[in-house]
Parts: C-alpha cells; structure tokens; sequence
C-alpha cells in the first residue's frame, strides 16, 4: 500500500491526495534563548522566595514532586548567614551570577532584608540587566 522510501508514488497510486497542494512544513522556531534563560531565573527565585518564608519560620523548604515516584527535592536557599549578615547569590543553575562583573553575591544585615534583594533580583532579571551574566553562567555550563 505505501511506497519504499526509493520509489516515488505515481498519480494513479496517488488518487486521494492529488487534489490536495503538496509543501514541506517546517516547525518555526519560537522559542527566544534569552527569554528562555530568563523564565526559568524567575522560577528559580520564586522558589527562593518560598525557600527565604520558610527560613523566617525556622524551617527548611522542599519542593513538593507531582509525580508519586519522584521524591521530595529539597531547595537549596541563596542566602547563607555569615560576617553578621547574609549574602545573597543570584544562581542559573548551579552556577552563581557574576552581578556586577566581579562579585557574585548581596550582603543584606537581616534575613527579613533577603527578600528586598531576591526582588532586586527579580526586577534586574525582567529588565534585561542580568542578561549578560546569565548567558555568561549558560556557556559555563555547557563548558
């Protein structure tokens, strides 16, 4: 009924489809790499939003998996307490972001100061600032 791959099918064979105009479809590729990076950087600090309510509750923060065979996958938070305060990382990945070209990381004097800088975060990340450094943390994971 289907013709090999070497042969091509003659217009008798072809009957039902000869009314029909012949093109090869090519898929558009829509998705824009720098939007791309930047989408899954706020999901990431949504997650560090939720991980920084459970520290201020003296708690730790673990991702819920909608698959029952998948375990609980604990959030490792940004913020780390050190020097009489916290510092804050911005990460893609595993990979921490150069924010200013040289330092990686916020120092905030509070834990409640942690969330002022994850929407810092946030808004450099909708505005394009920190489009540099993320594609500069991307090409460092593919390395």
């Amino acid at each position: 009924m289907f013709a090999s791959s070497t042969t091509t099918m003659t217009a008798k064979q072809m009957t039902q489809l000869a009314k029909f105009t012949f093109k090869t479809y090519a898929k558009p590729n829509q998705s824009d790499p720098v939007q791309s990076r930047r989408n899954k950087l706020l999901a990431a600090i949504e997650l560090q939003k939720l991980a920084l309510a459970a520290a201020l509750k003296g708690e730790r923060y673990s991702q819920p998996q909608t698959d029952d065979a998948k375990p609980v996958r604990a959030v490792r938070p940004w913020f780390v307490a050190q020097d009489g305060g916290f510092y804050v990382q911005c990460r893609y990945g595993a990979r921490p972001i150069l924010l200013d070209g040289t330092n990686n990381a916020l120092f905030v004097n509070k834990l409640e100061e942690v969330g002022a800088a994850l929407a810092a975060f946030a808004a450099a990340t909708k505005a394009g600032e920190l489009d540099v450094a993320i594609a500069a943390a991307a090409d460092r994971k593919r390395a």
